[in-house]
């Protein structure tokens, strides 16, 4: 059952960013950016983490999860270090992340072959 609430949740995510890109004249960086936007604020508010919690990966997933690491992990450091736990907490939130992405995207550029246009 995890597996089908995940879908539905991050299907729904994507599906909601895909009618974003067809039906104004947003620009994907900006419905990006608009979607960790979100996932910031519905942290903050306390919607989020039920949404994670019930849908798992595909909750997370999507870029509104990595605002929502964001917001956790900026929350989870400054009850820890402060103030000054604003900054970093964020960073250390979604390192994995971050490092996986670029790791993955090394690993790709080696296998893969491009092609001139």
């Amino acid at each position: 059952m995890i597996f089908l609430k995940a879908f539905l949740v991050g299907g729904l995510l994507c599906a909601a960013g895909q009618i974003l890109i067809d039906r104004t004249r947003l620009t994907p960086a900006r419905i990006l950016t608009g979607y960790v936007v979100a996932g910031v604020l519905l942290s903050a508010l306390g919607v989020y983490e039920p949404l994670v919690t019930w849908a798992g990966a595909g909750a997370m997933v999507p870029l509104t999860g990595f605002g929502h690491a964001l917001a956790e992990g900026a929350r989870l450091a400054v009850r820890e270090d402060g103030l000054l736990g604003a900054i970093a907490g964020p960073i250390a939130g979604t390192a994995a992340g971050v490092e996986a992405a670029i790791v993955l995207s090394l690993l790709a550029a080696l296998v893969s072959r491009p092609a001139a246009k």
